[in-house]
Protein backbone atom coordinates (compact mmCIF):
# COMPACT_ATOMS: atom_id res chain seq x y z
CA UNK A 1 0.00 0.00 0.00
CA UNK A 2 1.46 3.42 -1.10
CA UNK A 3 0.98 6.48 0.89
CA UNK A 4 0.93 10.02 -0.60
CA UNK A 5 4.83 10.85 0.84
CA UNK A 6 4.05 14.39 1.39
CA UNK A 7 0.59 13.79 3.28
CA UNK A 8 0.93 14.76 6.21
CA UNK A 9 0.06 12.06 9.72
CA UNK A 10 -1.08 13.10 13.02
CA UNK A 11 0.54 10.45 15.17
CA UNK A 12 -1.51 11.73 17.99
CA UNK A 13 -4.18 9.45 16.64
CA UNK A 14 -2.15 6.83 18.31
CA UNK A 15 -0.55 5.67 21.73
CA UNK A 16 2.62 3.85 21.95
CA UNK A 17 2.91 1.91 24.53
CA UNK A 18 5.50 -0.64 23.30
CA UNK A 19 8.06 -1.77 25.91
CA UNK A 20 5.81 -0.43 28.97
CA UNK A 21 4.21 -2.78 31.32
CA UNK A 22 6.60 -5.97 29.96
CA UNK A 23 6.11 -8.72 28.05
CA UNK A 24 3.67 -12.04 28.56
CA UNK A 25 4.53 -15.72 28.12
CA UNK A 26 1.24 -17.46 26.67
CA UNK A 27 0.51 -21.35 28.25
CA UNK A 28 -0.59 -23.73 25.96
CA UNK A 29 1.79 -23.33 23.08
CA UNK A 30 1.12 -22.46 19.72
CA UNK A 31 -2.36 -23.65 19.47
CA UNK A 32 -3.47 -20.91 21.53
CA UNK A 33 -1.68 -18.25 19.78
CA UNK A 34 -3.15 -19.42 16.30
CA UNK A 35 -6.85 -20.13 17.89
CA UNK A 36 -7.04 -16.61 19.96
CA UNK A 37 -5.36 -14.40 17.47
CA UNK A 38 -7.47 -14.85 14.88
CA UNK A 39 -10.40 -15.94 16.55
CA UNK A 40 -10.82 -13.12 18.69
CA UNK A 41 -10.11 -10.71 15.70
CA UNK A 42 -12.83 -8.62 17.16
CA UNK A 43 -14.47 -6.68 19.79
CA UNK A 44 -14.43 -7.76 23.09
CA UNK A 45 -12.23 -10.54 24.25
CA UNK A 46 -12.85 -10.45 27.89
CA UNK A 47 -15.10 -13.77 27.68
CA UNK A 48 -11.47 -15.66 27.46
CA UNK A 49 -9.66 -13.84 29.95
CA UNK A 50 -9.85 -16.49 32.42
CA UNK A 51 -8.71 -19.65 29.85
CA UNK A 52 -5.26 -17.87 28.91
CA UNK A 53 -2.57 -17.78 31.84
CA UNK A 54 -0.23 -15.57 30.94
CA UNK A 55 3.11 -14.25 33.45
CA UNK A 56 4.29 -10.90 32.91
CA UNK A 57 7.92 -10.08 32.94
CA UNK A 58 9.16 -7.03 33.10
CA UNK A 59 11.17 -5.15 29.86
CA UNK A 60 12.06 -2.36 28.84
CA UNK A 61 12.73 -1.59 25.71
CA UNK A 62 14.36 1.78 23.53
CA UNK A 63 13.64 1.89 20.41
CA UNK A 64 11.65 4.14 17.24
CA UNK A 65 7.83 5.89 18.80
CA UNK A 66 5.01 6.02 17.38
CA UNK A 67 5.15 9.94 17.88
CA UNK A 68 7.79 10.72 15.26
CA UNK A 69 5.64 9.49 12.56
CA UNK A 70 5.26 13.08 10.77
CA UNK A 71 4.64 12.18 6.44
CA UNK A 72 3.28 9.16 4.60
CA UNK A 73 6.55 8.45 3.31
CA UNK A 74 7.45 7.36 7.15
CA UNK A 75 4.24 5.38 6.77
CA UNK A 76 5.91 3.62 3.16
CA UNK A 77 9.25 2.75 5.53
CA UNK A 78 7.92 2.06 8.91
CA UNK A 79 4.99 -0.68 9.90
CA UNK A 80 4.24 1.52 13.18
CA UNK A 81 4.29 4.60 11.27
CA UNK A 82 1.88 2.90 8.59
CA UNK A 83 -0.58 1.96 10.95
CA UNK A 84 -0.48 5.76 12.04
CA UNK A 85 -1.47 6.43 8.67
CA UNK A 86 -4.21 3.75 8.55
CA UNK A 87 -5.58 4.90 10.95
CA UNK A 88 -5.72 8.50 9.91
CA UNK A 89 -7.01 7.61 6.92
CA UNK A 90 -10.26 5.48 8.60
CA UNK A 91 -10.91 7.90 10.73
CA UNK A 92 -10.69 11.02 8.29
CA UNK A 93 -12.99 8.96 5.75
CA UNK A 94 -15.73 8.00 8.98
CA UNK A 95 -15.62 12.20 10.10
CA UNK A 96 -16.66 13.04 6.38
CA UNK A 97 -19.10 10.16 5.91
CA UNK A 98 -21.05 9.47 9.32
CA UNK A 99 -22.81 13.52 9.07
CA UNK A 100 -24.14 12.55 5.57
CA UNK A 101 -26.16 9.80 7.51
CA UNK A 102 -26.79 12.00 10.10
CA UNK A 103 -24.49 10.42 12.74
CA UNK A 104 -21.26 12.14 14.09
CA UNK A 105 -18.14 10.45 14.08
CA UNK A 106 -15.58 10.73 17.42
CA UNK A 107 -12.20 9.70 17.13
CA UNK A 108 -10.95 6.54 18.74
CA UNK A 109 -7.41 5.94 19.51
CA UNK A 110 -5.22 2.85 18.74
CA UNK A 111 -2.46 2.01 21.47
CA UNK A 112 0.13 0.15 20.47
CA UNK A 113 1.73 -2.46 22.95
CA UNK A 114 3.88 -5.47 23.15
CA UNK A 115 3.84 -8.51 25.02
CA UNK A 116 0.46 -7.02 26.86
CA UNK A 117 -1.11 -3.89 28.28
CA UNK A 118 -4.42 -3.09 30.35
CA UNK A 119 -7.58 -2.01 28.89
CA UNK A 120 -10.87 -0.96 30.54
CA UNK A 121 -11.81 -4.39 28.81
CA UNK A 122 -9.26 -6.13 31.00
CA UNK A 123 -5.45 -7.27 29.79
CA UNK A 124 -5.10 -7.15 25.89
CA UNK A 125 -2.68 -9.72 25.57
CA UNK A 126 -0.35 -10.35 21.83
CA UNK A 127 -2.31 -13.48 21.24
CA UNK A 128 -5.39 -12.50 21.09
CA UNK A 129 -4.88 -10.38 18.07
CA UNK A 130 -6.54 -6.73 17.56
CA UNK A 131 -9.64 -5.58 18.94
CA UNK A 132 -11.66 -2.61 19.60
CA UNK A 133 -12.59 -1.85 23.29
CA UNK A 134 -15.82 -0.20 23.67
CA UNK A 135 -15.69 0.24 27.38
CA UNK A 136 -12.46 3.22 26.90
CA UNK A 137 -13.41 3.44 23.16
CA UNK A 138 -9.77 2.62 21.93
CA UNK A 139 -8.24 0.58 19.68
CA UNK A 140 -5.82 -2.57 20.70
CA UNK A 141 -3.15 -3.56 18.64
CA UNK A 142 0.33 -5.44 19.09
CA UNK A 143 1.61 -5.03 15.42
CA UNK A 144 3.26 -8.67 16.41
CA UNK A 145 -0.09 -9.66 15.36
CA UNK A 146 1.10 -9.42 11.76
CA UNK A 147 3.85 -11.54 11.95
CA UNK A 148 1.71 -13.85 13.25
CA UNK A 149 -0.75 -13.67 10.75
CA UNK A 150 1.74 -14.67 8.15
CA UNK A 151 4.29 -17.21 10.06
CA UNK A 152 1.60 -18.90 11.70
CA UNK A 153 -1.99 -18.28 10.24
CA UNK A 154 -0.50 -18.55 6.32
CA UNK A 155 -1.66 -15.28 4.83
CA UNK A 156 0.81 -13.44 2.76
CA UNK A 157 -0.10 -10.54 5.50
CA UNK A 158 0.98 -7.71 3.22
CA UNK A 159 1.05 -3.68 3.52
CA UNK A 160 -2.67 -3.45 2.97
CA UNK A 161 -3.71 -6.89 5.09
CA UNK A 162 -2.47 -4.08 7.93
CA UNK A 163 -4.86 -1.92 6.62
CA UNK A 164 -7.64 -4.21 6.24
CA UNK A 165 -7.44 -5.23 10.33
CA UNK A 166 -7.21 -1.65 11.27
CA UNK A 167 -9.94 -0.81 9.28
CA UNK A 168 -12.06 -3.79 10.78
CA UNK A 169 -11.32 -2.28 14.28
CA UNK A 170 -12.56 1.12 13.55
CA UNK A 171 -16.26 -0.31 11.27
CA UNK A 172 -16.37 -1.21 15.35
CA UNK A 173 -16.13 1.77 16.27
CA UNK A 174 -19.01 3.10 13.64
CA UNK A 175 -20.92 0.43 14.84
CA UNK A 176 -20.27 1.88 18.88
CA UNK A 177 -21.41 5.17 18.03
CA UNK A 178 -24.15 3.95 15.28
CA UNK A 179 -25.85 1.86 17.79
CA UNK A 180 -25.03 -1.35 16.15
CA UNK A 181 -22.25 -3.10 18.47
CA UNK A 182 -24.56 -5.39 20.43
CA UNK A 183 -22.79 -7.74 22.26
CA UNK A 184 -24.00 -11.78 22.93
CA UNK A 185 -22.75 -14.72 24.55
CA UNK A 186 -24.52 -16.83 21.60
CA UNK A 187 -22.38 -18.55 19.12
CA UNK A 188 -23.13 -19.69 15.87
CA UNK A 189 -23.57 -19.24 11.86
CA UNK A 190 -26.46 -16.94 12.18
CA UNK A 191 -24.98 -15.25 15.69
CA UNK A 192 -25.43 -11.76 16.03
CA UNK A 193 -21.78 -12.42 17.04
CA UNK A 194 -21.12 -12.99 13.56
CA UNK A 195 -23.42 -10.55 11.66
CA UNK A 196 -21.68 -8.06 13.93
CA UNK A 197 -18.33 -9.09 12.46
CA UNK A 198 -19.01 -9.34 8.76
CA UNK A 199 -20.63 -5.74 9.33
CA UNK A 200 -16.91 -4.84 10.35
CA UNK A 201 -15.49 -6.57 7.46
CA UNK A 202 -17.75 -4.98 5.36
CA UNK A 203 -16.92 -1.28 6.51
CA UNK A 204 -13.36 -1.62 5.70
CA UNK A 205 -14.31 -2.38 2.36
CA UNK A 206 -16.08 0.76 2.01
CA UNK A 207 -13.22 2.63 3.54
CA UNK A 208 -11.02 0.50 1.19
CA UNK A 209 -12.75 2.04 -1.94
CA UNK A 210 -12.42 5.34 -0.42
CA UNK A 211 -9.45 5.68 1.05
CA UNK A 212 -7.10 7.40 -1.86
CA UNK A 213 -10.44 10.54 -1.11
CA UNK A 214 -8.69 10.72 2.45
CA UNK A 215 -6.04 12.18 0.29
CA UNK A 216 -3.33 9.78 2.68
CA UNK A 217 -2.68 7.10 0.08
CA UNK A 218 -3.38 5.85 -3.51
CA UNK A 219 -5.93 3.85 -4.32
CA UNK A 220 -5.55 0.30 -3.84
CA UNK A 221 -4.04 -2.09 -6.36
CA UNK A 222 -5.83 -5.14 -7.09
CA UNK A 223 -2.93 -7.36 -5.88
CA UNK A 224 -3.49 -5.19 -2.71
CA UNK A 225 -6.97 -5.89 -2.72
CA UNK A 226 -6.09 -9.40 -2.78
CA UNK A 227 -3.92 -9.08 0.41
CA UNK A 228 -7.07 -7.95 2.34
CA UNK A 229 -8.89 -10.72 1.10
CA UNK A 230 -6.26 -13.30 1.63
CA UNK A 231 -6.06 -12.06 5.47
CA UNK A 232 -9.87 -11.95 5.67
CA UNK A 233 -9.96 -15.96 4.48
CA UNK A 234 -6.81 -16.72 6.98
CA UNK A 235 -9.28 -15.76 10.10
CA UNK A 236 -12.17 -17.48 9.20
CA UNK A 237 -13.86 -19.45 11.57
CA UNK A 238 -13.67 -22.63 9.63
CA UNK A 239 -10.01 -22.14 8.57
CA UNK A 240 -8.63 -21.61 12.00
CA UNK A 241 -11.16 -24.46 13.53
CA UNK A 242 -10.01 -26.85 10.78
CA UNK A 243 -6.02 -25.49 11.89
CA UNK A 244 -6.43 -26.09 15.28
CA UNK A 245 -8.95 -29.47 15.48
CA UNK A 246 -9.46 -30.62 12.67
CA UNK A 247 -12.82 -30.09 12.11
CA UNK A 248 -15.31 -27.37 11.65
CA UNK A 249 -18.17 -26.84 13.83
CA UNK A 250 -20.53 -24.02 12.42
CA UNK A 251 -22.18 -23.87 15.84
CA UNK A 252 -19.20 -22.25 17.61
CA UNK A 253 -18.61 -19.52 14.95
CA UNK A 254 -18.16 -16.18 16.32
CA UNK A 255 -16.96 -14.36 12.79
CA UNK A 256 -18.00 -15.93 10.33
CA UNK A 257 -16.52 -18.47 6.90
CA UNK A 258 -13.49 -17.70 5.29
CA UNK A 259 -16.06 -17.26 2.29
CA UNK A 260 -17.95 -14.89 3.76
CA UNK A 261 -15.40 -12.60 5.45
CA UNK A 262 -14.44 -11.90 2.00
CA UNK A 263 -17.95 -11.66 0.62
CA UNK A 264 -18.49 -9.28 2.68
CA UNK A 265 -15.48 -7.37 2.54
CA UNK A 266 -16.03 -7.18 -1.57
CA UNK A 267 -19.76 -6.18 -0.65
CA UNK A 268 -17.99 -2.93 0.74
CA UNK A 269 -15.54 -2.66 -1.61
CA UNK A 270 -16.93 -3.06 -4.73
CA UNK A 271 -20.12 -0.50 -3.26
CA UNK A 272 -18.55 2.15 -1.20
CA UNK A 273 -21.55 2.24 0.50
CA UNK A 274 -21.58 1.90 3.97
CA UNK A 275 -25.56 1.40 3.55
CA UNK A 276 -24.54 -2.05 1.28
CA UNK A 277 -23.32 -3.60 5.11
CA UNK A 278 -26.73 -4.60 6.25
CA UNK A 279 -25.50 -8.03 7.75
CA UNK A 280 -28.92 -8.83 9.72
CA UNK A 281 -30.64 -10.79 6.59
CA UNK A 282 -28.90 -13.52 4.97
CA UNK A 283 -25.36 -13.86 5.78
Amino acid sequence: MTFNPDARLDPSQVRDRRGVGGGVVIGGGAAIVILLAAMLLGVDPSAVFDAIDTTSTSTVQNGPSASECQTGADANRRDDCRIVGFVDSVQAYWKAELPRRGATYTPATTVLFSGATQSACGTAVTAMGPFYCPDDEQVYLDISFFTDLRTQLGARAGPFAQGYVVAHEYGHRVQHLTGGLTQSTRTGAQSQSVRVELQADCYAGVWAKNAAATGYLEAPTQDEIADALDAAAAVGDDRIQQQTSGRVTPDSFTHGTSAQRQKWFMTGYQSGDPARCDTSGAL
